[in-house]
């Protein structure tokens, strides 16, 4: 743009007659709309719909007093900077993120399939999960582990968002498969990538983080096996060859007791997980899952529900679906569960928090119904 819009915008607020602003940003929207990209104010890329939709707000107020006080707010969106702790979103601009899910309920209608994302590999999430976690909960150049590495969707959004990422796999020729496949892809940002063979309950991570100096991670994305729907190998260390459900979760929690302690104070992780049926009950899986965090002194922030796309065993079968679902008494799932959780306690007070914790979350109920 040729106009100075900060001079203008500045400029407006000596105005003591509503319609000379009003005058004004009408001549300012008129020169905006005509642009085809976004808008570079002070060296930051400002979108040209958030620039709209701000003048627009201006220019249907009725008083001065609140003209103006949408002014100070436009002025101040794009000459101050207010971030968190925890990610690059400049709050003062929040409207400009109207990608970012804020709601407890994700409904997603297809996956990303651009670059070398695909949906080849058995049981892997979509990419929008990744991506919506990583804006929220990381800044450029932070580094995330993904110790359920699989097909790679967690170190390609990274890659792409400018993070820093470890992704362990259980399995050398998947890892070397994905690594292979990940490599196809440019690395905009110059960040690293690296790639761990072997079980994320035993892998020497304090060990590996000093010698690749790396001091710790702020984010940690799961997405485990959701137990034994799928089998991803014939490897006992495999969750997915658990025999019972307790096998499955001791397996767990021993990842998040290798992971966990590498996990910044007051940052947050994820976990991506399902339910299942076995023998005519719905065992829920999920909330068994996110019970592991909480035993771990991890505070519960929020509880997703993402719309689970059909498989194509039952998107071949959604008659016969539907009739075991009248006939049985149970509904088809549709849906999983991410639940994200922070790191916000002091470690040696651990024992004191999770007494707390467990007796809030009715822990002793449900463990006893488990086991």
């Amino acid at each position: 743009m040729k106009t100075n819009l900060i001079n203008i915008i500045s400029d407006s607020l000596k105005h003591s007659e509503l319609n000379e602003i009003k005058k004004d940003f009408s001549v300012l929207l008129k020169e905006i709309e005509k642009s085809n990209r976004n808008i570079l104010i002070n060296n930051v890329s400002v979108t040209k719909d958030f620039l709209c939709g701000e003048i627009n707000q201006i220019l249907e107020t009725h008083t001065i007093e609140r003209t103006k006080y949408y002014i100070k707010r436009l002025l101040k969106s794009l000459t101050e900077e207010k971030q968190s702790k925890i990610n690059d979103l400049n709050l003062n601009r929040w409207k400009e993120y109207d990608d970012l899910i804020t709601d407890s309920l994700w409904i997603l209608d297809k996956r990303d399939n651009t670059g070398v994302h695909h949906a080849g590999y058995w049981g892997n999430f979509i990419p929008q999960i990744p991506n919506q976690l990583l804006r929220r909960y990381t800044k450029k150049d932070e580094w995330v582990l993904d110790p359920f590495l699989g097909s790679g969707t967690t170190l390609i959004e990274a890659q792409r968002l400018g993070r820093n990422a470890v992704g362990i796999e259980l399995s050398k020729k998947v890892l070397n498969q994905t690594r292979k496949i990940i490599s196809e892809e440019r690395n905009h940002h110059s960040i690293e990538l690296k790639f761990l063979n072997g079980d994320s309950s035993e892998i020497n991570l304090k060990k590996y983080l000093k010698e690749s100096g790396i001091k710790s991670f702020q984010f940690q994305i799961f997405h485990p096996p959701y137990w034994d729907i799928i089998k991803f190998s014939n490897n006992k260390s495999d969750l997915s060859n658990s025999k019972s459900i307790e096998e499955f979760l001791t397996k767990f929690g021993g990842v998040l007791d290798n992971c966990l302690p590498h996990l910044d104070k007051k940052r947050f992780a994820a976990v991506v997980i399902g339910d299942k049926y076995s023998d005519g009950e719905w065992v829920p899986l999920g909330f068994y899952v996110m019970l592991e965090f909480l035993k771990r002194g991890m505070i519960l922030k929020s509880v997703i529900v993402k719309n689970f796309d059909e498989t194509t065993a039952k998107r071949n079968q959604k008659e016969l679906w539907r009739y075991r679902a009248l006939a049985g008494g149970f509904y088809v799932f549709k849906h999983e569960y991410i639940f994200c959780v922070s790191e916000e306690m002091n470690r040696c007070n651990q024992k004191g928090r999770r007494k707390l914790q467990l007796a809030g979350y009715g822990y002793k109920i449900i463990k006893y119904l488990i086991y």
